[in-house]
């Protein structure tokens, strides 16, 4: 009697395999028919870079020289405002063009709801070869949920340092069980077992010379998102720099790259390359009611700088991918937007992002837009979104725009003129629990409109029961956001407040199916 073996049973036998047994992966063809002069879209995610601490926008340090001088080349936003203040709300919306009240992916490693599903970035470019990277697991998350429509995913582990046969490689489609399989194979557990004491012997021995060779390179540490999960943006880049030129074309790459996310993981050579001269007193800003930890201004300065360290250091490796495509001539067809997911702060007690605030360091990111053959650069000062990226790569590509989405064209783009009445939103909702089908609670949203900036929060433990909290600042005169003027301007806060909570009130309606 024989017995079929599925793949899943031979995953499980993964950890008993020889080396010599792993194959190589073969790439996936492409069975895309597109005009042969489609512009590719080529879109570069710097997770967790705050515009107020890029020297691009006035940031006293010269954080990032390499953007500046690509941006001679670009269209530049200057009051571009990311759709949440951590990955997953925020890379949804930059995906689906719309707010986290309608695409739901509000909490950590949450999916996107409903119909959004088939108005995605990806799905939009059906004749375009799409091929993906994330550092970032909860980006991963949400690139498995729109497999069907990616043509090419890259294994997050691939570029890690310490995984060097890469089982999720060999088994793309089964990376949840290759992957346990893999650990449990090659890397020893906390109680020192392993299915082969052979596999897990030399698995020890290679990552540990491996890092300590790039050790004295990388004073606070080498990159990592976790202890055990290492990687170098040079390696990222290179892979980029490998994969772009030979994929088919038209082809729609989206490469979300983890630096200068925590930690803060300068190298030598952009280590200690800053010292406070040349800040501004943050100790100025009030504290904030949600902030129960308030860290010393001396112990906040630190972070900041070894924050803007990281950031020359991720500068540095975007000049290297600018220049090598450029040289391979990609640039001369290609659209090329560089932005991030949500901003980092450094102030009023706060270090990072996981905060329920909504300031200006968490919300406002750089974007810039290169146009094949651009030549001078264009700045624009109108309030955008990361939910107008999408319509504008359609409306660029000659791709039809759906509907539903929140986003619009973006100047100089659109053929008409911005609309100086719309508003623009951000909304904060980790806590929310059954997002997909309550309304959120607690919540922060943000409204930008003209230039106003008003903030509600309402549902948190530090307010009263029923109670919600308002803040309200003119950007134009005080971009700092020191004078709260919800109290002194009573007709104005009340209208902007109005215009918010019908927002909301229409964004808390049950999500589509």
């Amino acid at each position: 009697m024989s017995h079929k073996q599925s793949r899943r049973d031979f995953l499980k036998l993964l950890a008993l395999m020889p080396p010599s047994m792993f194959l190589p992966r073969l790439f996936p063809a492409s069975q895309i028919a597109a005009a042969p002069n489609s512009r590719n879209v080529l879109i570069i995610i710097f997770d967790a870079l705050s515009a107020t601490n890029v020297s691009l926008y006035g940031y006293p340090r010269r954080t990032m020289p390499n953007l500046e001088r690509i941006a001679q080349r670009a269209t530049v936003y200057h009051r571009h405002y990311a759709a949440g203040n951590f990955t997953t709300p925020g890379t949804a919306s930059l995906l689906t063009a719309t707010y986290p009240w309608t695409h739901r992916a509000i909490a950590l490693g949450y999916g996107v709801a409903g119909a959004v599903k088939h108005r995605t970035l990806f799905s939009t470019f059906p004749d375009y070869y799409r091929i993906v990277y994330s550092h970032n697991t909860f980006v991963n998350t949400l690139f498995h949920e729109f497999s069907s429509d990616i043509d090419f995913l890259e294994p997050q582990k691939s570029l890690f340092l310490n995984n060097p046969l890469a089982a999720d490689r060999l088994f793309t489609h089964d990376d949840d069980i290759a992957s346990v399989a893999w650990e449990r194979a090659a890397k020893r557990q906390d109680d020192g077992y392993a299915y082969s004491l052979l596999f897990s012997t030399l698995y020890d021995a290679v990552s540990r010379a491996r890092l300590r060779k790039l050790a004295p390179r990388f004073p606070r540490g080498i990159p990592r998102i976790s202890k055990d999960e290492v990687f170098l943006l040079d390696h990222a880049v290179d892979w980029v720099v490998d994969q772009v030129p030979k994929s088919p074309r038209p082809f729609l790459g989206y490469f979300h790259f983890l630096p200068p996310h925590v930690p803060y993981c300068a190298s030598r050579e952009f280590t200690g390359a800053f010292d406070d001269s040349s800040l501004p007193a943050y100790d100025r800003k009030p504290n904030s009611l949600f902030n129960h930890n308030m860290l010393r201004l001396k112990q906040q300065s630190s972070e900041r700088r070894q924050y803007d360290e990281y950031v020359l250091y991720a500068d540095a490796q975007l000049g290297r991918l600018y220049d090598a495509l450029q040289a391979s001539g990609i640039l001369e067809d290609t659209y090329v937007v560089f932005t991030s997911d949500h901003g980092e702060m450094f102030e009023r007690g706060f270090v990072g992002h996981h905060t329920p605030v909504l300031y200006q360091p968490v919300v406002q990111v750089p974007l810039l837009i290169l146009e094949p053959g651009q030549k001078t650069r264009r700045d624009v000062s109108t309030s955008t979104s990361a939910v107008d990226v999408l319509p504008t790569l359609l409306k660029l590509s000659g791709h039809p725009i759906p509907d539903g989405l929140a986003g619009t064209v973006l100047p100089p783009f659109a053929e008409a003129q911005p609309d100086p009445e719309r508003s623009l939103f951000a909304v904060e909702a980790k806590l929310s629990i059954d997002a997909y089908h309550k309304p959120l609670d607690p919540v922060s949203v943000m409204m930008v409109k003209d230039k106003y900036k008003l903030v509600r929060y309402a549902g948190y433990k530090e307010l009263k029961a029923g109670e919600a909290l308002y803040e309200l600042y003119d950007m134009q005169n005080d971009s700092e956001e020191l004078n709260d003027l919800y109290a002194s301007q009573p007709g104005l806060a009340a209208e902007l407040t109005h215009e918010l909570v019908e927002a909301l009130q229409r964004g808390d309606r049950p999500p589509p199916d």
